[in-house]
């Protein structure tokens, strides 16, 4: 019974990899953490397709680019496994259900307005979301807080960016240079394996394991950075090119992509340029439209800087695009997602192979090991920042537990806490039950 788990996993397919990222699509709830728990949970705990080292060294990589770490690291695994159909084809299958749920929403939100039923489920789900940050929080924090000194990283960072409001790159920032200080001074505090920490816990081998070389495809050469940068540049260029027939939808191809680049620290960075862009320049929705957006993406699978993709589909129906609603909807909802993911796959299939080549290099991982020790802080300050706005709803900067406490979300993210804690539940089927008693909960009322 033991020899099992000793032996490396079969190599899966082009379509065993497709129906694994089609499946994390549905369930990537939670925001970056929620995801990355779950991609671990899938790819290095249970199917061992990468090991932990490589999966670290990646999502490292991931965490200092513009734009959503969690869809960068499923490209960056997809296109490890599978070249660049791999990666092209996680990422899209990554955001793609995100894509067209929110669509959806964005349709009958404006064609019905309130729908209670809907409300009750969110209800419900708002506090699994706490839990499963909180949980990922405790995941990725027991492998990355290896000593002393991550801790206090860890413990900076969370005051930075709760007490003080220090954005997030300066914490990556001073992070990464903690990193290459302490790299050179106290080596023994920043090995490990890139940056996340090395799990004492040992899973059995990997189909990409700690020695693995990288594959042909992932092979660094300077001609295949120019070539990729050059065919990146023109997909981007002609697109907008193709966009010129339409005004606004051009506008929103121009826009986004600089949203794309401005997207460092998570979506959260980037919604006060989306918000006076999208609302006080362009006129693409109102303020309480994009309030109730931003509802959604954070209680919706996929990243929440998916928020684009309401924020474009508001702004097709309202600057009417095209004469029928539905498709000037999916028209702007299209752009704005495009032009936003578009920069992702570009930093993945082009640094990747770099990326791969300074795996087993202090000077490089130190940096990135700071960096994670620093993301545990953040990721505990975004359970915070749910959790205070899910048990206390009308609450305001100024007034920060105004309003009625919210008893029942307490009740329901404790519960989901020691589902997926003590009973190792199925983070899906914790988010499920948890809406269905949002869905009961609104009955009642």
């Amino acid at each position: 019974m033991t020899e099992a788990p000793m032996s490396a996993p079969p190599v899966p397919t082009l379509l065993d990899a497709l129906r694994f990222w089609f499946k994390l699509g549905f369930i990537s709830f939670g925001g970056p953490a929620g995801q990355i728990s779950i991609m671990h949970q899938e790819l290095v705990e249970r199917r061992r397709w990468i090991s932990e080292h490589r999966f670290l060294h990646a999502l490292n990589y991931c965490m200092l680019l513009p734009g959503p770490e969690a869809c960068q690291l499923a490209i960056y695994t997809g296109w490890l496994l599978h070249g660049l159909r791999g990666g092209l084809l996680a990422g899209l299958l990554f955001f793609l259900p995100a894509f067209l749920l929110l669509s959806l929403l964005a349709g009958l939100y404006l064609a019905f307005g309130d729908m209670p039923s809907v409300q009750g489920i969110f209800y419900g789900i708002k506090p699994a979301v706490v839990a499963v940050v909180l949980f990922a929080a405790w995941r990725i924090g027991s492998r990355a807080i290896r000593n002393g000194l991550m801790l206090a990283i860890a413990v900076a960072a969370f005051v930075g960016i709760f007490a003080f409001k220090i954005d997030f790159p300066w914490i990556v920032l001073a992070a990464a240079l903690l990193g290459a200080l302490g790299g050179k001074l106290v080596p023994g505090k920043f090995t490990g394996g890139g940056g996340h920490g090395a799990s004492e816990k040992s899973y059995g081998p990997a189909l990409i394991d700690d020695d693995t070389p990288p594959p042909a495809h992932a092979k660094f050469s300077w001609a295949k950075l120019v070539a990729t940068t050059a065919i990146f540049l023109a997909t981007g260029a002609l697109s907008l090119l193709l966009l010129r027939g339409s005004a606004d939808l051009y506008r929103m191809g121009e826009f986004f992509t600089k949203a794309a680049f401005l997207t460092i620290g998570g979506a959260y960075a980037v919604l006060p340029y989306v918000y006076q862009g999208g609302v006080e320049h362009f006129g693409w929705l109102t303020g309480p439209q994009m309030m109730d957006g931003l509802a959604l993406g954070e209680t919706t699978p996929g990243p929440l800087i998916m928020i684009v993709t309401w924020v474009g589909y508001v702004g097709g129906v309202t600057k009417s695009v095209a004469t029928d609603p539905v498709i000037a909807g999916l028209a702007g909802a299209a752009v704005a997602t495009f032009f936003t993911f578009l920069p992702s796959f570009f930093f993945i299939l082009a640094g990747g192979p770099l990326v791969e080549a300074t795996r087993g290099e202090l000077k490089f991982t130190a940096p990135l090991t700071g960096i994670t020790a620093a993301v545990v802080g953040v990721i505990l300050n975004l359970a915070v920042f749910f959790a205070w706005h899910t048990f206390w709803p009308k609450a305001t900067e100024t007034a920060p537990f105004a309003g009625p406490f919210e008893w029942l979300p307490v009740l329901i993210a404790v519960a989901a806490v020691v589902a997926l804690w003590k009973y190792k539940a199925d983070i899906m089927k914790v988010i499920g039950a948890c809406a269905l008693l949002g869905l009961a909960y609104s009955f009642s009322m």
